[in-house]
């Protein structure tokens, strides 16, 4: 978990994590120099925990996305399965139990990954919406252009968690969802999505990253489309993606080729490229935004 002025709503969270069903778990948090309660939260839980259970250290301050990349990167937190925390979120009791069950028909030694669907809360938790149900499978075709769960619903194994150090340890931090899921699908590994909502995502005026269901939240993110923030990210993503070209099966590597090459490229030999990429986002709607977003050159 990575706090950062978290005190308002950390509480809850805390309790969802004490009462999950699945009991074998230590929570590590990585705290980005808040200077309200948050701090002292932790402390009254590490001393009713104890100290094997809660860890808390200091954080990078460079925003929360390198505070995630920081501390899933960390050498001494070691365990079979990992999962990412927000702050102000409430975790479902069977998060952890229902990931957990998902996640071993994988070896050890394959990349797994687990995501849900969450449901969307006020900020008096509330509900208010679901995130978008996504029916097409997992693939890294998908994963170039997209990602399908948040991070805060994510759980993955020890697999999955070196293709992220390795891939992602050097160099400003990115979305580490979208990282972990276009590093799993890309190096063969196992991607679950589950339509049940594991967390309960709370929508509130300080969110760092909140949902996209709203006009306004699209409109907003149509605006950055177009400003060239996605292709900037697609640009962060393939950086790290190239680290461990070595680990990705031939026709992952050719779709890559391909679709590096395509970007490179002028109408219409774009749009012919991104299609025989067989690059797609999960709706109607999503793949309008991807080919206005071709058309533009802005992916």
């Amino acid at each position: 978990m990575c706090t950062f002025q978290g005190g308002r709503y950390l509480v809850a969270q805390l309790e969802s994590i004490a009462a999950q069903t699945h009991r074998r778990w230590k929570l590590w948090v990585s705290d980005d120099g808040s200077t309200d309660e948050t701090l002292a939260i932790l402390e009254r839980y590490r001393s009713q925990w104890g100290a094997d259970r809660l860890t808390v250290v200091r954080g990078p301050s460079a925003g929360f996305a390198a505070n995630f990349q920081a501390l899933t990167c960390r050498a001494e937190i070691d365990a079979d399965l990992y999962a990412w925390a927000d702050q102000d979120d409430v975790w479902e009791p069977d998060k952890l139990a229902r990931a957990l069950a998902a996640l071993p028909s994988a070896p050890s030694s394959v990349p797994a990954l687990y995501g849900t669907r969450t449901l969307l809360t006020d900020a008096d938790d509330h509900p208010i919406g679901m995130s978008p149900l996504f029916t097409l499978p997992p693939s890294f075709v998908n994963a170039l252009v997209q990602c399908i769960a948040g991070c805060n619903t994510m759980v993955f194994n020890r697999a999955a968690r070196e293709l992220f150090v390795q891939a992602g340890s050097q160099g400003d931090a990115v979305a580490p969802d979208w990282l972990l899921y276009l590093l799993v699908s890309g190096c063969g590994g196992r991607v679950q999505y589950d339509p049940w909502p594991s967390v309960r995502y709370r929508q509130h005026g300080q969110n760092l990253s909140g949902s996209n269901q709203t006009l306004q939240g699209r409109w907003l993110r149509a605006r950055r489309l177009m400003a060239g923030e996605f292709r900037g990210w697609v640009d962060a993503n393939l950086v790290r993606l190239n680290r461990v070209r070595h680990r990705m099966p031939a026709h992952h590597l050719a779709v890559l080729d391909e679709f590096v090459h395509a970007r490179q490229r002028r109408l219409p030999g774009r749009l012919i490229g991104f299609w025989l990429c067989g690059i797609h986002r999960q709706t109607a709607l999503g793949n309008i935004g991807l080919t206005v977003a071709a058309l533009f050159n802005k992916l």
